[in-house]
C-alpha cells in the first residue's frame, strides 16, 4: 500500500465537496444555487422567446419586402434562414432532450 501524501488528501477533499455542490445545485435543493445562475427551465425558455423574436423578425421583414417598403432583398432571405437555422436546432436540442429522457425513464432500478 502506497502511502498518501496530505497534499493529495487537501486535493481530494476539495474535488469531493466541488462535486458534492454541483449535484445538490443539480437537485435544486433551496439555498445552494448561486444568486446569478438561472435555472435550466429559465434558460430554455429564454432560448425559445430568442427564436420566436428571430421568426417575429423574419416574418416582419418578408411582409415588409411584400408590400413593397423594402427593397433589401438580401436582408429579408437572411432573415427567414437564421430563423430558421434556430428552429431547427431548438427541435435538435428538443429531439435530444426526449432521447435523454427516454433513456432515464427506461433504466433499470
Amino acid at each position: 500500500m502506497t502511502p498518501v501524501s496530505s497534499s493529495s488528501l487537501l486535493q481530494m477533499r476539495a474535488n469531493i465537496l466541488t462535486q458534492n455542490d454541483a449535484l445538490q445545485r443539480a437537485a435544486g435543493r433551496p439555498g445552494t444555487q448561486p444568486a446569478g445562475a438561472a435555472s435550466f427551465g429559465d434558460a430554455m425558455m429564454d432560448a425559445v422567446k430568442a427564436v420566436n423574436t428571430q421568426q417575429t423578425q423574419a416574418t416582419q421583414a418578408s411582409e415588409a419586402y411584400e408590400r413593397g417598403e423594402t427593397n433589401d432583398l438580401v436582408g429579408v432571405m437572411l432573415s427567414r434562414q437564421k430563423a430558421s437555422v434556430s428552429f431547427e436546432a431548438t427541435l435538435q436540442v428538443r429531439n435530444k432532450l426526449l432521447g435523454a429522457y427516454r433513456d432515464i425513464m427506461n433504466m433499470p432500478v
